[in-house]
This record gives C-alpha cells, structure tokens and sequence, in this order.
C-alpha cells in the first residue's frame, strides 16, 4: 500500500492547453503534475515527460514544496512500472523537501513510501527501518482521518516485511491490526490490500485452501470498488493478486487454472508495462511448467524472468529465478550450469536474508514493543500516585472522625458503630497497599528483566557474532592454509555451536518474560528424550566425552515435553561444558513415589560452595568458561529452574571441586 495524489481534476485536452498559453510557473508546475497523475496507467512515457518538467521548473524557481510533490509522484510511477529503484531515488528528492518544510506527517508519509520501495527491493532491514520510523511519528502527531489511515498503511507495511521474513504470526498479527484500524476509519481502499496480504501469508504457510478464500475476498472487494470509483491503481493492484491466485492453484497441484490466471495477470502487467510484474508471471509460468515436466519450456521462460529482474535490480526474484535454473539444469544432467546457478542463488540469498539483518529486525521489533510496555508502566505509575494520594485523603478524614466520636460521649453506640467501620476501611487500605507494592516489585522485576536482555543483546551476542564473522572473512580471503583448515573447521564449529546454543536460550527467555509460552502437559518417555539429545549433542561436539543414559524404559514422566527437553539438552550442554576430554556423563533416573528424579552427573572440574549458590540467580546470572574455553551467558540454568518450576518440579546441584558436578531435578510421575 502506497500514498497516492487524487487522479481527479480537468480533462488532459484541457490541462494540454492550459500549459501551452503564459501562466504562471506555479500553475504550470501545478498542471504538469496533475497531466503526470493522468497519464500513469495510460502512457508512462508522457508521464515521465509532464513529472520531469515539473521538478526541472520547481527547480528552477526554487519552489521546493511543489519540487517535493513532483518528485514523490514519480516516484510512485516507477513503482507502478515496477521499477523500484528509481522509485527510491526520487522518492529521497521528496524526503528532503519533506525534511527542509518540517512537516512531521509529510515526513512520516514519505518515510513510508520508502520503506514500501525498499520492501519490493528486497531490502528487508532499510524497510523495517523507514515504516517504524512513519509509525512511531505517526502514531504521536496524527490529527485527522488522513493521518490514521497513513499510520494504518505504515502498520500494514511493517506486517509484509515481517511475511517476507517467515515470521508469519507477527506479520498476521501487524496485518489483522491494520486491517481492524480501516474498518474503524471506514477505510474501504484498505480491505482488498489487506485481504490480499493475510491470504499471500496463508499461501506461504502452504494453507492453499484458506489463502484462496482470502485472495478471492480481495479480488470481490476490489471488483466493487473498481465499479464505484474506477481507481485504476487497484487494478493494478489486483494483478498481484491473480499471480498469487495462481501460486495457490499451483500448490494444489491444479496446473490449468494456475496457468489461466497466470495469462490474465500478464496481459494486465503488460498494459501497465510493469516489468516487476511480467518477470514475476513469466517465473510462475516456468514453475507450472516444472512441475509438468516440460524442462525445455521452463528454461524459455525463467530466462527471460531473470533477464527482467536483472534489469530493475529485483534482488527477490533474481534469488527464485538462480533457484529454479540450478534445479531445470540439475534435471536435464548438466550439473556444471546447474552448480554455477546455485552458487549465485546461494551468495544472493545470503546477502538478502542473512541472520545479522533478520536478528537486527527481530531486536528493533523487541525494542518498539518494549516502547509501548514503558507507556504502560509510566500509567500505571501514575494510577498508584493518585491512589496514594486518595489513600492520604482517607486517613485523614478517619483521623477526623475518631475525634469527634471522642469527644461526642453521649453518642457512644455512634462510637462504636464508627469504630467498626473505620477498622473495615483501614483493611481495605491494607488491602490496597499491599496490591500496590505488588505492583511496585513486578514493574521493577520487569524493568531489570528488560535491562538484562538488552546488556545480552548488545555483548554477548554480539561478540560471537563478530568472532564468527572474522573466521569466516580469513576462510573467503584464503587467509588459511590447507593445514591450517581443519583446526579453522573446528574453530567455527565451535563457534557456531555456542551461537545456536546463546540464541535458542535467547529467544526461549524471551517468550518466557512475556508470558507467551504455554505448557501442555502430557505422558513423556524420559529415556527417549536422553536418546535424542545424546545423538544430536554427539554430533554437535568437538571434545570426546562419553555420554552414557541409564535412564529406564520406565520412566513416564508427565510434563510439558517442549521445555523438559530443552531442560535435558542444557544440563548435558553444560556437563560438556565443564568436562575435560576422555571424561563422562552419566544420565540416569530414580523413582521417587509420585515424581521421577532426573541427574546429569559427569567427572568434570567440579565447583565450589560459593559458586553453586549463584547459578540459578535470575537478576544476575553466573557464567565461566569451560575446560575448552567455552564461552556462556549463564541464562541456560536459569531457563532450566524455570522450565522445571513451571513444570510443577524442582531443581538442585551437588558438587566437589576438581571431582565433577550432579544436577537433580525433578518431574511428576504419569499416572
């Protein structure tokens, strides 16, 4: 969704004429603009014509508000010939006039645009960063209708970067809330957009058949809208839409109608000679043909996509189109071409949707939800000062009335009904006092919660992020010499081993402090669980440490599996950890009655008194290296008491220093 000028105004035989006689260069400016807007979807090239003669002449006259205007209907016509790279360009002619008047909204208007051109580019982490940017100020300084339905599109946008990132139950969430926000300014543009977008992130979670019921929604609410106001933009718009009605139909396995409305959306394209959108028609049709086995005309047609691609920098479809020639050579047997395309598709994707760009996102996401959580905080705070004030109000009216029952002796059954009654009312304010320091103590529990997270952030996933980063620069420069490899292979296993591990216990500690993990409980083989994470921690491993399981056949446990595995995997992670090479790790289970009691015990280095009464530490959590200088935050024990408490278990440790360690924890038995 984009900002768009109104196309009404004089006919162009009139504005053609207008221009020809001697007006002023305002007017001029004014008349060449509205000629462009005329001429989008008919002549792009007249277009083009009348908008550069606009910029040139605003230009001339130093008249940058009209330049600003002239420049940002450019760029949206490159956007609809789906050439978004200059879209960019001139739309950054506009943020600038936008910047110099000091209009927040025609900043945050533009910003948006941006962030959308970006999105198309396939430049994830720059969109992310102009459409929050419109959000945030949007979101303080809209006044009217206009200005919520720009935030509305802001927070649409964002929905789509977050489905091109496979993070689909944020982006549904970002979508749902936009399109509840149209129908609450009864914005009736915004249905078949945002219908459209939640049907192309079923079709992308291969629900075929709900991501056509939402795409043939769309298509319905454009329809309608096309017959009351004959905006063109929506039907081009609406292509999109026919090329993922064909997607789904591919998925189906249902080739004729995928290619039935793969030929409707192209002859749309090719009247808009939108080059993005003929590219996209021509790769589909390759991939119907694919599946067909028709290897010959597949090749015709996912050249001429990536021909196209090329041309307009469409970095996306450049990826799709390397993917699927790597696969048609691979089937004909020429598995030279065949590689040679895929190292292309693989050295694109990764500069596209590389880790450190979705990580970036991810963190920036987590710190503007972390905006609105201080918003409520800050309300909160000032609910319990003026409940503190009224508190204050209360006790000094009831210091009142005892002197007056005091000093009123003939009114004595008064003063005793007063007495009982002041007794209910200072329970009460107890009452409220202690809710209130309740509340006090979880703000600050959840303040230190934030704050941890973010010193994490920023250190220690950073720091192996870099590590692994310059391991791998030394790889591409040839740094290393052959002898030398084997040592470096082990080195970035390592290294990408304790990055997986920091993440995974990231993201679980996460989803644990915002109350968003909910447990299932049901019957849990323990010994298979053993198994698993012994055979994938093996793997995993670069020191030879024997791992043994001695848990019996017969230990059902009843638990949430989820967390009573990542329980399991951190404690063996952390014995590895700690143990020297040659050493061991027994896993083992005894029946206690109505709970199993789980060890983890390995012959490692051991620790002291002082040492163990820090591990489980929330607040500040305690981490050391282990025998192979392994580095930790030491957020996997705490996530372990977490998991097992929430688990209805408990979870202790026993150790000598120089002997080894044994970590117990507890789990109820399944009946």
């Amino acid at each position: 969704m984009t900002h768009s000028v109104a196309q009404n105004g004089h006919q162009i035989d009139s504005l053609e004429v207008v221009i020809s006689q001697g007006i002023p260069d305002t007017t001029r400016i004014k008349a060449f603009t509205q000629l462009s807007d005329l001429y989008a979807f008919k002549d792009f090239s007249k277009s083009l014509t009348y908008t550069t003669k606009a910029i040139e002449l605003s230009e001339k006259i130093k008249n940058y508000p009209l330049k600003q205007r002239a420049a940002q209907r450019l760029a949206l016509n490159y956007y609809y010939k789906g050439d978004y790279t200059n879209a960019v360009k001139y739309e950054s002619i506009g943020l600038q006039g936008a910047i110099s008047s000091k209009d927040s909204i025609a900043i945050a208007r533009s910003h948006n645009n941006m962030g959308n051109f970006y999105y198309e580019l396939g430049e994830y982490d720059e969109a992310y960063y102009f459409l929050t940017y419109a959000f945030k100020i949007l979101k303080k300084a809209a006044k009217d209708k206009t200005d919520s339905l720009t935030t509305t599109i802001a927070l649409h946008n964002l929905g789509r970067v977050f489905k091109e990132l496979g993070q689909y139950e944020i982006a549904l969430k970002h979508l749902k809330a936009s399109r509840e926000i149209s129908k609450a300014i009864n914005d009736r543009e915004g249905e078949p957009y945002s219908l459209d977008e939640i049907g192309d992130v079923k079709l992308r979670m291969g629900e075929y058949d709900s991501a056509l019921h939402y795409l043939n929604l769309s298509v319905a609410s454009a329809n309608k809208l096309l017959k009351e106001s004959g905006n063109v933009m929506l039907r081009e718009d609406q292509s999109k839409t026919f090329s993922k009605i064909a997607k789904a139909y591919l998925g189906k396995k249902d080739y004729s109608k995928a290619l039935a409305y793969y030929d409707s959306t192209i002859n749309l394209h090719n009247q808009a000679a939108n080059k993005f959108g003929i590219a996209e028609v021509e790769l589909g049709r390759a991939t119907v043909y694919k599946e067909q086995g028709k290897t010959d005309e597949a090749l015709i047609y996912t050249t001429k996509a990536l021909g196209l691609a090329n041309e307009i920098k469409a970095r996306v479809l450049e990826i799709s189109c390397y993917k699927l020639l790597a696969a048609l050579w691979e089937t004909k047997g020429d598995h030279k071409k065949a590689l040679g395309y895929f190292k292309q598709f693989h050295a694109l994707e990764d500069s596209l949707y590389s880790n450190e760009i979705q990580q970036k996102i991810l963190r920036d996401q987590i710190g503007f939800e972390t905006e609105t959580l201080d918003d409520k905080i800050a309300a909160l705070t000032m609910q319990e000062e003026d409940r503190q004030s009224r508190l204050k109000k209360s006790e000094f009216i009831s210091n009142i009335l005892v002197v007056v029952v005091a000093l009123s002796a003939i009114l004595l059954v008064t003063v005793y009904r007063s007495g009982q009654r002041r007794k209910q009312i200072n329970l009460l304010l107890l009452q409220h006092q202690e809710e209130m320091q309740k509340r006090s103590e979880e703000l600050e529990q959840l303040n230190e919660v934030k704050d941890k997270f973010f010193s994490i952030i920023s250190h220690d996933l950073r720091s192996p992020i870099n590590a692994l980063a310059g391991l791998m620069d030394l790889l591409d420069k040839g740094a290393i010499t052959a002898d030398e490899l084997p040592v470096a292979v082990k080195e970035l296993k390592t290294r990408f081993n304790h990055t997986r591990a920091l993440m995974n216990n990231l993201l679980d500690w996460t989803v644990l402090q915002m109350d968003k993990m909910h447990l299932q409980a049901s019957n849990v083989q323990l010994k298979k669980i053993v198994d698993e994470n012994i055979e994938l921690l093996g793997s995993l491993q670069t020191k030879h440490v024997n791992m043994v399981n001695r848990v019996p056949e017969t230990a059902i446990g009843y638990a949430d599996r989820n967390t009573i595995n990542l329980v399991i995997r951190n404690l063996i992670t952390n014995a590895i950890k700690f143990t020297n090479d040659g050493g061991e790790i027994v896993v083992a289970s005894e029946d206690k009655g109505r709970e199993l009691v789980v060890s983890v015990k390995d012959n490692g280095v051991g620790m002291p008194a002082d040492i163990q009464k820090k591990l489980f530490d929330k607040v500040n959590p305690y981490s050391t290296r282990g025998t192979a200088n392994e580095k930790g935050t030491g957020l996997g024990l705490i996530l372990c008491k977490e998991f097992v408490e929430k688990n209805g278990g408990r979870i202790w440790v026993e150790s000598t220093e120089g002997k080894g360690s044994t970590f117990w924890f507890t789990v109820p038995k399944a009946s």
